[in-house]
């Protein structure tokens, strides 16, 4: 189990003897050591106001998009690849296969140890290395042409980015009130498909703009460029100013709101929700994929259209997915999260099943709807599934981002199902794993509305009347000294170490 990171979470009585040791939130953003933090240990980061979490979310927010950008980019060299190397459909699938097989092996093994060993400063680290050396593998790839040397560095790739999600996306979840969890990394997340929508249109209008499909000449300096680029990200992450958020701060954060949200401290075998969502996000990942996959191929098919014309087609719909995401976050703002996740599952489901009886440009529009109603699907399940996990936050993300692996079935059954039937009716494989996914929030709006809607209800991060942090112990234990001190009277043990 040490591979796995069961020894390296705390267990609540842990925590709770720590007593006056517990440091206080200014002292997590004064003391962002560059060396690894224990997850057993309180940092104070649990209860980060949002005026001190700006400036690290900021910086996650940016390597969002960089690597949104990365990854925009990563599929139009691909295709270049694939050209140039007569690849076809069935190794095509292979090479999804690789990449996604990363999220599977990585997240829940060394990827989710090095964040619970280490931090999530070494994690972003880490991550970003590993993608780096994936990116300067394909300059020999493209040199000796090689199909294996190419599904070996897009595997390379896939660890170094799904390192990334296990550490930045619960890293933005938890780093400041608890209340806003879901709204921080649905904004974030926002700026990752900008970057993504981005990337492709400068590369057919700028970086490939006068070469042809089996030049590869263009695509290894890209590559190399890409590698620099993360490396040198690598070591500005190295000395950015990152508190740590540990599995201790938030099992106090948990103890301290279970008022609110009746939580109650369970071993990670009894914490059912987070199954559902590894399980919901499998099925929606592996849908989503699998939509994108065929989403050219339907668009010729139901619209007549030539490929380049059914192209601007998915660049429309991909346009439609950032700002679906941005749409998301404004609307977390005023609507409980589980309801918005409700909308949007409602909304996928609507119009897959009308994308496969609609003909023509109504039918690509439907297809279109879909990814707009997808864009919040993935980070409010992300967000919802580790609420309330307490010390086991680190490895339940964990899994959670190893159901990215799902992006390695679906496509694969889609394009089995086009090959025998028409990529109408192909679209009843990613409506099957859609349907699992919707019932997550129906799950989650029936049995889980209390928890859910206590930590939205939560004010630890905010700052009472005496402008102190709400939650922050040592703010908290100074506040009540000077109240015993005004009433002549010593404040207890218990009223001391809690």
């Amino acid at each position: 189990m040490v591979l796995f990171g069961k020894r390296e979470e705390p267990k609540l009585s842990e925590v709770m003897d720590q007593g006056l040791r517990r440091p206080s939130n200014v002292e997590a953003i004064n003391n962002q050591h560059r060396k690894s933090v224990s997850n057993r240990g309180l940092t104070g980061a649990s209860a980060l106001t949002v005026r001190q979490s700006i400036f690290p979310i900021t910086l996650v927010t940016i390597l969002f998009f960089l690597w949104g950008f990365a990854y925009g980019l990563l599929d139009v060299l691909n295709a270049k690849f694939q050209n140039s190397l007569n690849i076809t459909a069935a190794k095509a699938g292979g090479l999804q296969g690789a990449y996604f097989g990363a999220y599977l092996i990585g997240p829940p093994t060394w990827a989710g140890w090095v964040v619970r060993r280490f931090g999530y400063r070494w994690a972003f680290i880490t991550g970003l290395c590993v993608y780096g050396v994936g990116a300067l593998m394909f300059w020999p790839s493209a040199v000796y042409r090689s199909f294996g040397g190419f599904c070996g560095s897009l595997f390379i790739v896939g660890s170094g980015l799904s390192t990334l999600e296990t550490s930045a996306n619960p890293f933005i979840a938890t780093c400041g009130p608890p209340r806003l969890s879901e709204f921080r990394l649905e904004l974030s997340q926002s700026f990752q498909a900008v970057g993504s929508v981005v990337a492709p249109l400068l590369a057919s209008r700028v970086f490939f703009k006068n070469t042809n499909d089996t030049d590869l000449s263009n695509v290894q300096w890209t590559y190399l460029g890409i590698a620099a680029f993360v490396f040198l990200l690598a070591v500005v992450f190295f000395f950015a100013p990152i508190p740590e958020v540990t599995d201790a701060d938030m099992a106090l954060q948990a103890e301290q709101s279970s008022g609110l949200t009746g939580y109650v401290d369970k071993p990670l075998k009894k914490q059912y929700k987070l199954f559902f969502g590894v399980a919901a996000q499998f099925c929606y990942v592996g849908a989503q994929v699998g939509v994108a996959s065929q989403f050219i191929k339907y668009s010729v098919e139901s619209a007549k259209i030539s490929d380049a014309a059914a192209s601007d087609r998915y660049a429309i719909g991909q346009g439609l997915f950032a700002i679906g995401r941005f749409a998301a976050a404004g609307l977390m703002m005023f609507m409980k999260p589980r309801w918005v996740l409700l909308v949007f599952m409602t909304g996928v489901m609507i119009f897959i099943a009308a994308s496969m009886g609609a003909e023509g440009e109504a039918g690509v529009a439907m297809l279109s709807l879909v990814l707009f109603f997808e864009s919040c699907v993935f980070p409010t399940i992300f967000t919802l599934s580790i609420r309330g996990l307490g010390r086991h936050t680190k490895r339940g993300s964990s899994w959670i981002v190893a159901s990215v692996s799902g992006g390695a079935l679906f496509p694969a059954l889609t394009g089995l199902a086009a090959d025998h039937m028409t990529y109408h009716k192909a679209m009843c494989v990613p409506l099957i794993g859609f349907f699992v996914a919707f019932a997550f929030p129906i799950y989650l709006n029936t049995l889980c509305a209390q928890e859910l809607d206590g930590f939205r209800e939560s004010k630890i991060g905010y700052t009472d009347e005496d402008g102190l942090a709400i939650g922050d112990i040592k703010q908290e234990e100074r506040k009540a000294s000077v109240v015993h001190e005004e009433k002549g009277v010593m404040p207890t043990e218990k009223e001391l170490s809690y």
